[in-house]
């Protein structure tokens, strides 16, 4: 049975990563700074701060692991603005606590979550420390030996609750405030895929040597208009909602997913089956009634 370490396990991709990996058999270890008491049972908790060089090395202590993933850091944009120092200690120092112990302890294969903000000239200091990130792993290869996976993931959603979860708060304002604002004139692209897809394709990776070492691009497999988006979640709550677009000079998100330039070592890689944005949506308004009506 392979040992899993997931860094930021606890966070929103992490919480569905880690049960896509118990639901394989693996045996997985969650490093986060937050507790989730609903599966510590089920894994081996280790509280930590990624960027605390002693907490990191305390995570490795006396343990050994086949797989190192991290999900750890700042993965809200705006937040990453309001904070470039704290991005950057995060998302890029941070994640080299990680690396010099995966060298440290010959671990066989790093993952990185990293975002299709890395390949795209918006995303401001969220998507250089993203790039940087992937830059510094690869050079880790290079002068390590150490083997990687890099996951840029699209627009990532599902039915839990999260600041990051775009299109739960979307759905949330829009039961609740029977109102959709947005920043910009609907004609923006996305992949939208789903938390649960995501997370099994983030397993699919480890058990392949097809994507060792290569960048893998986790998105949708449709591309949609923010603007259907909104009208979809209009017509599931009948028609009910009132959408509102507005242009504040705010241009830090991408238009449309952005690919790479150096196909030799870049894929895409699409989840089928996959969870139907509609049967998405639907479970994302059921939940905002649960959960917050």
């Amino acid at each position: 049975m392979k040992k899993i370490l997931v860094f930021g396990g606890f966070g929103f991709l992490g919480h569905y990563l880690v049960h896509e990996l118990l639901n394989r058999g693996y045996e997985v270890t969650v490093a986060d700074i937050h507790k989730n008491e609903k599966i510590e049972s089920k894994i081996t908790y280790i509280k930590c701060d990624i960027t605390s060089k002693e907490n990191v090395e305390n995570v490795f202590e006396n343990k050994q692991f086949d797989v190192v993933y991290n999900l750890a850091g700042f993965a809200n944009l705006d937040t990453a603005i309001k904070y470039p120092l704290e991005t950057i200690q995060l998302n890029v120092i941070g994640n080299m606590h990680i690396l010099e112990q995966c060298v440290k302890n010959n671990v066989s294969r790093f993952v990185y979550a990293s975002s299709a903000y890395a390949m795209s000239n918006k995303g401001s200091f969220y998507g250089i420390s993203k790039l940087a990130s992937e830059k510094i792993v690869e050079e880790y290869l290079k002068k390590y030996s150490l083997s990687f996976t890099i996951l840029r993931y699209g627009s990532v959603y599902s039915e839990r609750s999260y600041d990051n979860n775009y299109i739960y708060n979307l759905v949330k304002t829009a039961v609740l405030e029977g109102e959709i604002y947005h920043n910009g004139d609907g004609n923006e692209l996305r992949e939208y895929i789903h938390a649960e897809d995501a997370s099994k394709l983030s397993v699919d990776v480890i058990e392949s040597e097809d994507f060792k070492n290569l960048h893998v691009i986790l998105t949708g497999n449709e591309r949609m208009k923010r603007s259907d988006l909104f009208n979809m979640v209009k017509e599931i709550l009948n028609d009910q909602v009132e959408i509102k677009y507005k242009n504040d000079g705010y241009y830090n998100h991408y238009n449309f997913t952005p690919y790479s330039f150096e196909p030799s070592v870049s894929r895409k890689l699409s989840a089928n089956p996959h969870i139907d944005m509609g049967q998405g949506l639907l479970e994302c308004v059921r939940s905002v009634h649960e959960n917050e009506k």
